[in-house]
């Protein structure tokens, strides 16, 4: 059985994320809110953490894009190349926020993370805990939504612990999270202009 965490959403309090931390550095996996949804989460640094996101998840890791969360520009910067002055000035003007920019991966980003055309998803989320997270781990972490077998996004912190108490080793109580995910914005076609791939809570008027 995890440990369900009841943390402050504005006002975290630094000794139970502590414990989420030290989780994380041992290679576990956690909940945690994000300004969107509810996401899975773990050490990018760690190839089983993330192999346990996937088995719980029931995806192959080999097949999908995973998303980082970094705590500044300058961390998202490190995990990057080829970000033009256009595209920095669209995510200095959306950034902390509900979006994801899938941009191309540096080598900063350890292999088991990359998507197979070497692009990783960014994220900056405007939400206390995973800045705090992020902070006192050093390193991004994971971030990937939380769905029921049907697709819908997990809301009530209790139905997410009665769901996945036995399957994480850490849950983030933050209260009651979001229904929509994040807007996806892709930095790798088009010579570097911005292509959405998923309309979500981020307004698009960032890229005009």
């Amino acid at each position: 059985m995890g440990t369900r965490l009841n943390v402050h959403p504005d006002n975290p309090q630094a000794r139970l994320l502590e414990k989420a931390v030290k989780t994380l550095e041992k290679g576990g996996i956690i909940i945690y809110p994000t300004d969107t949804v509810y996401a899975l989460g773990c050490d990018i640094k760690s190839k089983k953490a993330l192999e346990k996101v996937c088995q719980l998840k029931g995806i192959n890791p080999e097949k999908s894009l995973f998303s980082c969360i970094c705590s500044d520009m300058k961390q998202m910067g490190e995990l990057a190349l080829h970000v033009t002055t256009p595209m920095f000035k669209i995510m200095k003007r959306a950034l902390p926020g509900p979006y994801t920019f899938i941009l191309e991966a540096s080598k900063n980003i350890p292999r088991h993370f990359q998507s197979r055309r070497k692009t990783v998803g960014i994220r900056m989320t405007d939400h206390a805990i995973p800045q705090e997270l992020v902070a006192m781990l050093g390193r991004p972490i994971l971030s990937t939504s939380l769905k029921d077998a049907e697709g819908v996004y997990e809301y009530d912190p209790d139905e997410i612990w009665d769901r996945y108490g036995k399957q994480v080793d850490i849950f983030i109580d933050g209260g009651w999270g979001g229904s929509e995910a994040s807007t996806i914005i892709d930095f790798t076609e088009s010579a570097g202009e911005p292509v959405v791939r998923r309309e979500g809570l981020g307004n698009l008027e960032i890229l005009r």
